[in-house]
């Protein structure tokens, strides 16, 4: 036996191999370890250049509780192990919000080389980090590992997407442009691997092996972010105030196809993504009847056809087409208007008009034609996944009237807006598109770069501005449908919808006042569209008192009265306001605070000082930005923060505000700041919550006890001047 023994371990130590095994390779692979270093994944972008999607670390928190770590391992900190439980308990119990008894219990185990602790311990941000840091506790160590983040919360969420872990616990993307542009966002791993100690520590000699990563390409987009946050802001008001079952809108450059902005309600926010109720962005996704917009490409192309006459009679009420047993009604219950002229049977969005242009002075195999010329029987093509198409219902000929005033028939808001570009853009029509180009952030190199492209010319030049004029008169006119849609201080040229709805039971129309989808596809200014708009409001909860428009009216007009002045748009109407000047925003980070404010307020700007510090730390809106003149530029420096007065703040302000200051900002409302939590003049502290009331600039303001507003006192005072 002992001759076995003996011979047995010459031969291992000759060979170096057991069962063919090469203890040399087995030890050092053992003592190797190799991690993954990700790429990190690419940013999103607005067309200004503002983040809207970025990759930032989260950490887990650790505790080393072996203390024969402290014992092996050299270190000028002494002791690398968790010492004092009691302490340390104690020290991370409010942080983590965990109970110091259950932190306990995790920290007295015996045999681990260290603990976590649970969920708590997981995905903690830079702060809480820099928290426990400051501790200084023994043993308490981090690992790091990225995740996306979405600063702007519910904003173009139906456009940005989100990512997910997938079963390699990698990110990736599952909606929107995460999703479309994932091979581009995601980037390429690397890897790292070097010999170690049982600690895990590098040995002398490592043998280290590094592959960098390649991170993933920024992708910018077409949506303007101050355009979007109007855009979010009026949906939510309305949201709030009338509880729709859905919603959408999009706003989009008719000259060039670019979406400036794009939502949907319901909607969701990106970073939590609980509870989404619609995972289908209804602006491309989602066809259903649009209702009278639909007449805009019904006398557009009898204008183009040249079988158009705006003058000509026709009686109002009903309408019954040969061969028919069945009839067409007006929306005034089939009274109609008497005989009136086919210019204003679109005003007054007739049903019996947009028949007879189709059937009558088209005719059915000329409409088709038109239909197919403004894409409305397929996909626009639009950059952004799920796109789906309507269906074109066209059997019989009620169906070729239905068809003409937007029943029976279906499109998406993305198709109808493509084709109202071609009446907004003389005749051209341009595909729609949200991403601008993607930029190797490396090199800088243009990995790919998004032109506008002309979709097709389904109209002239000239049945362009005809069809312009004619949607004009709908807003501007007294007999027009959409004077409530009217803006102050540009002209606007659109049409209503009011599309009904199929109830899924009864398979037939619902009744009832506020159960449709109530529209409109409107441009500005009437005469040279810059900016184009469709809104849709489904089944709003109205009062009596009110009509089916107003929540759509409040959305188009907010978001298109501000963006058209943000763009710098010049006014086309009698009270013409002041142009904005447009300020680029320098950086005036670790400058004396009397140097930034003297730089700012030359440059036109309003630099408001959070703390009592002498030089500047941070400031928001970060630098490099255009900015209106007059905007407030925040400027935080060391020392006691307190409350101002933000009566008339917007809520872009607000929230700057609170970045800086590390205040959660809870508000109500839309428009600009009427009533705050915190009262002027408060010492603020950091992660208290502060909520703000906001109302539109238009409501009336509250009286005095002499019946007059403010502004209303302000005139007074300067008329007696």
């Amino acid at each position: 036996m002992f001759t076995v023994l003996f011979g047995r371990f010459v031969y291992i130590q000759a060979t170096g191999q057991i069962q063919g095994v090469d203890l040399e390779q087995w030890a050092k692979k053992k003592r190797t370890s190799s991690y993954t270093l990700s790429a990190e994944r690419g940013n999103i972008m607005d067309r200004n250049g503002m983040t809207l999607a970025y990759d930032r670390p989260t950490y887990t928190v650790q505790a080393i509780i072996d203390e024969t770590y402290s014992k092996d391992v050299p270190s000028n900190r002494d002791p690398l192990h968790v010492d004092d439980i009691d302490k340390t308990a104690q020290a991370l119990a409010p942080i983590l919000g965990m109970e110091e008894s259950e932190i306990h219990a995790r920290l007295e185990k015996e045999g681990p080389f260290q603990v976590e602790f649970g969920s708590k311990g997981t995905n903690l941000s830079q702060d809480q980090k820099d928290k426990i840091e400051e501790l200084e506790l023994p043993g308490i160590i981090f690992s790091e590992e990225p995740t996306r983040f979405y600063p702007n919360g519910t904003f173009a969420s139906h456009i940005l997407g989100f990512t997910q872990a997938d079963e390699t616990g990698e990110l990736t993307g599952a909606m929107g442009i995460e999703e479309q542009k994932e091979e581009l966002l995601k980037g390429e791993d690397g890897a790292i691997s070097y010999e170690r100690d049982k600690y895990n520590d590098k040995l002398l000699d490592p043998n280290e092996v590094i592959k960098e990563p390649d991170d993933g390409s920024n992708v910018y987009l077409t949506i303007d972010q101050k355009v979007q946050t109007f855009l979010e802001d009026a949906m939510s008001k309305v949201n709030e105030q009338y509880q729709p079952k859905s919603m959408t809108a999009v706003v989009m450059d008719p000259k060039t196809g670019e979406i400036l902005a794009l939502s949907n309600r319901p909607s969701f926010n990106p970073n939590l993504r609980s509870n989404i109720q619609n995972w289908y962005n209804d602006v491309i996704a989602r066809p259903f009847e649009p209702g009278s917009t639909m007449k805009i490409f019904t006398f557009a192309s009898a204008i183009d056809a040249g079988v158009y006459n705006g003058e000509a009679s026709f009686q109002s009420g009903s309408y019954q087409p040969d061969g028919s047993s069945d009839d067409i009604h007006d929306h005034n219950n089939g009274e109609g208007w008497g005989a009136i002229p086919y210019d204003e049977g679109f005003a007054r969005s007739s049903n019996v008009a947009a028949g007879k242009v189709a059937y009558e002075m088209l005719g059915p195999e000329l409409y088709r034609e038109y239909l197919e010329k403004f894409n409305l029987t397929k996909e626009t093509g639009i950059d952004l996944p799920g796109e789906a198409s309507g269906r074109l219902v066209y059997d019989t000929p009620l169906d070729v009237i239905t068809t003409s005033f937007g029943q029976a028939t279906t499109v998406t808001p993305i198709q109808q807006l493509m084709a109202a570009s071609a009446v907004a853009n003389d005749g051209k029509m341009m595909k729609p598109y949200v991403i601008s180009e993607v930029i190797d952030p490396d090199t800088g190199d243009t990995l790919e770069e998004k032109k506008s492209e002309v979709a097709g010319e389904p109209i002239s030049s000239d049945a362009a501005k005809q069809t312009r004029q004619l949607m004009e008169k709908v807003v501007h006119s007294e007999e027009g449908t959409g004077k409530v849609y009217a803006l102050n201080d540009y002209t606007v040229a659109g049409k209503t919808g009011t599309a009904q709805i199929v109830d899924p039971e009864t398979r037939r129309y619902m009744t009832g006042k506020g159960n449709h989808i109530f529209s409109f596809l409107g441009m500005a200014p009437a005469d040279d569209p810059e900016l184009m708009m469709y809104v849709s409001v489904e089944q709003p909860e109205l009062e009596p008192t009110e009509v089916g428009n107003e929540p759509s009216s409040h959305i188009f007009k907010t978001v298109m009265e501000n963006s058209l002045h943000y763009l710098d748009i010049q006014p086309d109407k009698s009270n013409v306001v002041k142009k904005m000047k447009q300020v680029d925003l320098t950086d005036v980070t670790e400058m004396s605070v009397t140097k930034a404010k003297k730089e700012l307020s030359q440059a036109g700007l309003e630099p408001f000082v959070l703390g009592s510090g002498g030089e500047v730390t941070e400031m928001l809106p970060m630098p490099n930005q255009s900015l209106l003149e007059g905007e407030r530029v925040f400027l935080k420096t060391n020392g006691t923060i307190r409350m101002p007065d933000l009566t008339g703040w917007s809520l872009r302000e607000v929230l700057n505000f609170g970045k800086l200051s590390g205040l959660k900002v809870n508000y109500i409302g839309n428009g600009f700041v009427y009533d705050q939590g915190i009262q002027p003049d408060a010492k603020i502290t950091e992660d208290t919550y502060l909520t703000v009331d906001l109302k539109p600039p238009n409501e009336q303001a509250p009286k005095d006890e002499d019946g007059q507003t403010e502004e209303d006192e302000e005139e007074t005072i300067e008329n007696e001047e």
